[in-house]
């Protein structure tokens, strides 16, 4: 086996001894609920009555029998988001695979899977990151009938398969695996669709052009093309062996994808809580498995989100994540992958390319990743290395290929786009933000000039659509954005207005206690800004005009000037909370959210 590399070695160290009473606690917690007897047999006749009521007479004697797994499954379907609309036909694609292989199969529950790609610059978008924590509770809700024996979690997009994480580690006695979908085909090109969107924000092209453009781009069933928070989400689900191995990326419809799934459900049955062998996914999800997530979304070039989502994800298996510890990964985990928006390819290329499988075993060659870790697969990370195929109809894996199949996306340790991962942390007078530069230019990583402050998008939006934003250099500062605000929503709708500033040879820069899209690119952002304007954060006390530094090579977020007279400044007033369109029954979540710092949830 080869060494582990002693950066991540010492991060996992870090991890582990800091983690160490809330993981016991954790631990002892998931061990109260272990059991190889069947969970509904802990139920009384009325309540098991009720279980089984809808179930066709062969399910019901089934379910009666000790070493019969009964499965459950949590699905996010809606026909609205693409992604989810092919999970219409699995509940009874997996009750016929479940009794296939000697087993039962009920749908526990439903959660909400709202979509990012309609809410953005919307209202719903406040919503957008407390719908984890409602999965999550959704997740929690459906499982609580206390009858399954191991469960299917169906979900692929932004916060809808970390909500389904943290559900499911609530109940991390079960044996839980993640059944993804796949991506829809290739449509127009990304570099073509954020040309268009950037004439749009310039006047350039009117709406018919830019929504012939985005009709194009979103086509189809399946996931977004674009490496964004969903296909990160995937990618994660890959490294953190939650996935039957190189299920990722394989398209909706066909008879691999149908491969995969029924392969799901017969390792379900397998490693059930009643079996011989169950994978438990309290083992599975461990301080390793959180480090090689962060690990792969670093070597991938994956979403901002996901510095909010997996120290949420950690704290639901009680493992204390912090931005350190992306930040030290960062310096020593080299770029594999340019996909868009850091690239011009998509995840069909990226797959084409070698995918998954190839990042994997590139990783676990240099010592990047740990392989001796618990997956839904059994024990180890190599089997993850591999790709599936059919072989006369059968499923098999081969070996991901030996070399890259396009170096222009996809490239060996041994030669990567950069030397270190993309995902820094920014410290200084202001706070402690993160920022992504693996699509950031160089010479667009340092900015030091005039702030221009607003307290809202679209306050921004107007002022670059009139014409009165500062000339040459500016920094873009946009608060009350944060978790504590309105719910941090994200503010993708400044990234073409942004660009296009960029695209005239000005430096410009973005600084927000908010979130940017998974789909972020070339301009430099500070973003997830702790503490917040809301908490009287130094950001509340910024004016148009302040002198601000964003330095992302070497990790600083400052106000140049007098800080005594900073200090002194009254913090700006929080604009009045927005309510309707279901916001206000979001204001108890404002008053309980937890810092970004910790993943900006309600429960840590």
């Amino acid at each position: 086996m080869t060494e582990l590399n002693p950066v991540v070695k010492a991060v996992t160290e870090r991890l582990i001894a800091r983690s160490r009473d809330s993981r016991a606690e954790y631990m002892a917690r998931i061990a109260r609920y272990k059991t190889h007897e069947p969970r509904r047999k802990k139920l009384s006749c009325a309540n098991y009555a009720h279980v089984v009521a809808a179930s066709d007479t062969d399910d019901k004697l089934a379910a009666a029998l000790d070493n019969v797994p009964n499965i459950g499954i949590v699905t996010a379907y809606n026909d609205m988001l693409s992604a989810h609309q092919p999970y219409y036909r699995y509940p009874e694609k997996i009750l016929d695979y479940a009794r296939k292989s000697g087993a039962t199969s009920q749908v526990a529950g439903g959660v909400p899977a709202m979509c990012d790609g309609v809410t953005q610059g919307r209202p719903g978008m406040e919503l957008s990151l407390f719908s984890r924590d409602v999965i999550a509770m959704s997740t929690a809700i459906a499982l609580t009938h206390d009858a399954f024996d191991a469960a299917l979690c169906l979900g692929i997009c932004d916060k809808i398969v970390p909500g389904l994480v943290m559900g499911a580690l609530a109940f991390g006695h079960l044996p839980v695996i993640f059944v993804p979908s796949g991506p829809m085909p290739s449509g127009l090109p990304n570099p073509e669709k954020a040309k268009v969107r950037t004439q749009y924000a310039k006047g350039e092209v009117g709406r018919d052009a830019l929504l012939a453009a985005e009709m194009a781009s979103y086509h189809s069933a399946g996931t977004c093309t674009f490496y964004g928070t969903a296909n990160s989400n995937q990618m994660l689900m890959e490294v953190m062996g939650l996935h039957v191995p190189g299920a990722a990326f394989v398209p909706p419809h066909g008879d691999l994808r149908d491969a995969l799934t029924r392969a799901a459900v017969q390792q379900a049955v397998k490693t059930a809580a009643n079996r011989d062998a169950p994978i438990y996914m309290a083992d599975v999800i461990d301080e390793r498995a959180i480090i090689n997530g962060v690990v792969g979304l670093l070597a991938t070039g994956g979403s901002t989100n996901h510095a909010l989502h997996l120290p949420a994800m950690a704290r639901a298996a009680g493992i204390q994540l912090l931005p350190e510890d992306l930040n030290d990964l960062s310096h020593a985990v080299p770029l594999l992958a340019r996909v868009y928006p850091n690239g011009a390819a998509d995840v069909n290329h990226f797959h084409a390319a070698g995918g998954i499988g190839f990042v994997i075993r590139e990783l676990l060659s240099a010592g990047l990743l740990h392989e001796d870790v618990t997956t839904v697969w059994g024990k180890g990370l190599s089997a993850y290395g591999k790709e599936p195929i059919l072989n006369n109809g059968e499923l098999v894996w081969r070996d991901a290929p030996a070399q890259s199949l396009d170096e222009n996306i996809l490239r060996p340790v041994t030669n990567p786009f950069s030397a270190e991962g993309g995902l820094r942390e920014l410290k200084g007078n202001l706070g402690a933000a993160v920022t992504k530069i693996s699509a950031v230019k160089p010479e667009h990583r340092f900015i030091e000039g005039p702030a221009a402050v607003f307290d809202d998008q679209d306050d921004f939006l107007a002022a670059f659509k009139a014409g009165n934003l500062p000339e040459g250099d500016f920094i873009c500062v946009v608060r009350f954005q944060g978790p504590k605000a309105n719910g941090m929503p994200e503010l993708h709708s400044l990234t073409p207005s942004l660009s296009a500033m960029l695209d005239q040879g000005r430096k410009v820069a973005l600084v927000s206690d908010g979130r940017m899209s998974g789909a972020s690119g070339k301009v430099a952002a500070a973003i997830h800004l702790t503490p917040e304007a809301v908490d009287g954060g130094p950001i509340s006390k910024l004016r148009s005009g302040d002198k601000v530094r964003v330095d992302c090579e070497n990790g600083n977020l400052s106000f140049i000037g007098d800080e005594a007279e900073f200090a002194a400044r009254p913090a700006a007033q929080r604009p009045p909370e927005a309510d309707g369109l279901g916001r206000e029954l979001f204001a108890p979540f404002r008053r309980l959210v937890g810092a970004s710092d910790t993943g900006g949830s309600v429960f840590w």
